[in-house]
């Protein structure tokens, strides 16, 4: 059967075209700058890109857009191939907890989570209501970032500030990057033949979030209300001082927005190196004797190190520790720099072994407390799996 794995962003569409349960790739792609005067869009297969201009003035057209090169690519002969289409959605919020079957009712509620996730969900359903049209026929199902994180405890996703925000206002922590953890845990569990493997899951890219993962489930995430909180980023800042913005509003006169801005757009990386919130320029720079770059990288790593320790004290001892994500499957020299400083942990890097970019491999030493792997995630995957199951029911 042919599955979509879709994620539609508020002026993107990203999709990934699968042959089930074979989990072959058949096409993928992505149209950018929808409602844009300088739209395009490009779609891979067997290997070859195509590129091509068009004006795409909102979601609908993108996708039927798609639909049309789908058939005239000879990719499908009908768009009755496509069974089933999986939406990635940011914030499942706390009602929608696991992958859900999507339906006029269902998309109804998704827009209540408006406010958790403003950027994201009204493009989220822009592209879900696309889709439906388009493919009528097709299950439609919703796979929820924050709903790997629901298993968490109230204990750890209660924030300690007066309760009333949390029940008036559902001000809690609820974990973003869901479906690439839940994707590595399944994977390293296969792998290891265990099921009660308890994981430090290490997503690190442009944005980032670790996450403790004990038989399936997870007991903590770096990522909270929204996916600022946590580590530091490639331009976010994670945990920092609440009160640091009232200071510096009084100090520059800027509105709670434009600081919240500051701190999800000019922080992290970007912010300490003053070069970027890309992690491979930063480490060029560092190797050339930028003093900034230098400190953005040692600090980078000593945030993801502190918050390893703390999962590994969590789950009293983890068996596993996976880095992910753009950083984690190729920064060769920031995955060394991260273990190095988890030391005390009985944690040791095997810098050969460690000399690679973007394969599943073990990277730490044979005498290591904890086994370090590097997996390659793959959301769009788990988003086709998930699907795939309420195609059989």
């Amino acid at each position: 059967m042919k599955i979509l794995s879709v994620n539609a962003g508020s002026s993107s569409l990203k999709f990934t075209l699968f042959e089930m349960p074979a989990q072959t790739v058949i096409a993928s792609g992505l149209f950018e700058k929808i409602g844009l005067s300088d739209s395009f869009y490009s779609i891979k297969i067997n290997g070859e890109k195509i590129t091509k201009e068009k004006a795409l003035d909102n979601h609908s057209i993108a996708v039927e857009t798609l639909m049309q090169e789908l058939i005239s690519m000879n990719i499908i002969k009908s768009l009755d191939e496509i069974e089933g289409v999986g939406h990635r959605i940011v914030h499942g919020g706390p009602n929608f907890t696991k992958t859900t079957l999507l339906n006029e009712e269902i998309v109804k509620e998704l827009a209540k989570n408006d406010d958790l996730a403003p950027l994201h969900n009204k493009a989220h359903i822009m592209g879900i209501n696309a889709f439906m049209k388009a493919l009528p026929n097709a299950t439609q199902v919703a796979v929820f970032d924050t709903a790997f994180h629901s298993t968490m405890d109230k204990k750890e996703y209660l924030y300690p500030v007066p309760y009333e925000w949390y029940e008036k206002y559902q001000v809690r922590k609820y974990g973003f990057h869901g479906t690439s953890h839940r994707y590595i845990n399944k994977t390293i569990s296969e792998y290891l033949k265990r099921d009660d493997l308890k994981v430090i899951s290490c997503h690190i890219g442009n944005g980032g979030s670790v996450t403790a993962i004990a038989s399936g489930k997870v007991v903590d995430t770096s990522m909270g209300f929204t996916p600022l909180a946590g580590i530091m980023m490639g331009s976010r800042c994670g945990d920092i001082d609440a009160s640091i913005l009232n200071y510096v509003s009084k100090k520059t006169g800027k509105s709670l927005e434009e600081l919240t801005n500051d701190l999800n757009k000019k922080s992290g990386l970007l912010g300490i190196s003053g070069i970027s919130s890309d992690s491979r320029d930063v480490e060029a720079a560092a190797e050339e004797g930028n003093e900034r770059a230098i400190l953005a990288q040692e600090m980078y790593a000593q945030k993801v190190a502190n918050y390893i320790a703390m999962y590994n004290n969590l789950l009293n001892g983890a068996d596993v520790i996976v880095f992910t994500a753009g950083v984690g499957e190729n920064g060769i020299d920031m995955r060394r720099m991260i273990i190095d400083k988890v030391a005390s942990l009985g944690v040791k890097i095997d810098n050969e072994k460690n000399n690679f970019r973007g394969e599943f491999r073990l990277i730490s030493t044979d005498d290591s407390k904890i086994p370090v792997y590097v997996i390659p995630t793959n959301e769009e995957l788990m988003i086709a799996l998930d699907t795939m199951e309420f195609i059989k029911e």
